[in-house]
């Protein structure tokens, strides 16, 4: 897994384990290998522990999941992916994913058109939009098209920061200046996803509203956020785990979509940025934090 907020989607797994009658330690161990946004530490991490001969592989995000099936050769994978696991390859359909991948499918990639026009919403005059992403990630290729389309279409200036690994990351955050944007908007990139702490610091410094796609970051600190609970994609994901642990084929089981999408609003995080939210936005928010 690549850490940050993707820690839970493990949580959502372990509950959804539990749930099911399965108690860690005896019925289940969990490996974790946070491999911290480096893509090369996820290939070697999968090909170890396919030559230990592990039951199972479970991959906590698009770009680790593609990683990992790229590394393996044979070993059964469950995976949460918030890209179409059709359109990277991870699986040949929904319905039938014909290989020796399953999982839960978030819709986050996808939503990067409507975060924006939400972020517009919440700040009327947002004129320019900053991200931050790999340009060799699928997911991130993909949703930063998301975003660009949508900019066009909102007469917004779409800022594209391109870093290759987490040291150009922090690099680009510390030498990012206040009159260079007007907010930020995170796409699918799960090395992003793992400093995701540093970009919100920043974002606070300099009173710079910021959208994401992930629950548990706006209650680090972020401003807003639209998509799938993580947690939830976990728990989701259990039923896989459990039925490939008793021996079904990963091939046999439909991957799962999670349909409830959540919009989630810091108001202690708007207060101190000098934001007023919007009273429309307010009211279509599913969670306010306070």
């Amino acid at each position: 897994m690549q850490g940050g907020d993707w820690y839970a989607v493990v949580d959502g797994l372990r509950d959804g384990l539990n749930q099911l009658g399965l108690v860690e330690g005896k019925q289940f161990l969990l490996d974790i290998r946070d491999t911290r946004g480096d893509l090369k530490t996820v290939e070697a991490a999968a090909k170890n522990l396919e030559q230990q001969k592990v039951k199972l592989i479970y991959t906590a995000s698009t770009s680790v999941s593609v990683a990992a099936k790229r590394a393996t050769q044979s070993i059964p994978m469950v995976f949460v992916a918030g890209t179409d696991p059709v359109t990277v390859k991870l699986v040949e359909s929904i319905a039938a994913p014909g290989g020796r991948l399953t999982g839960v499918h978030l819709r986050s990639t996808e939503l990067t058109g409507k975060r924006l026009e939400l972020l517009r919403e919440i700040v009327p005059d947002v004129r320019r939009v900053l991200t931050f992403y790999n340009p060799q990630n699928p997911s991130a290729i993909a949703s930063a098209k998301e975003g660009r389309d949508a900019a066009a279409r909102l007469g917004l200036q779409f800022i594209e920061r391109h870093v290759a690994s987490v040291e150009e990351l922090q690099t680009a955050v510390h030498a990012f200046k206040t009159d260079e944007a007007d907010a930020y908007i995170a796409v699918s990139d799960a090395m992003i996803d793992s400093q995701i702490q540093s970009i919100i610091a920043m974002a606070k410094a300099r009173k710079l509203p910021t959208m994401l796609y992930e629950p548990a970051a706006v209650v680090k600190g972020g401003l807003a956020t639209y998509g799938a609970d993580f947690k939830e994609a976990g728990r989701l994901s259990a039923k896989h785990v459990r039925q490939v642990l008793a021996g079904a084929s990963p091939a046999d089981l439909p991957v799962e979509g999670v349909d409830k999408l959540l919009l989630v609003i810091n108001l202690k995080t708007a207060k101190q940025i000098g934001l007023a939210i919007p009273e429309s936005i307010l009211l279509r928010a599913d969670k306010l934090i306070e």
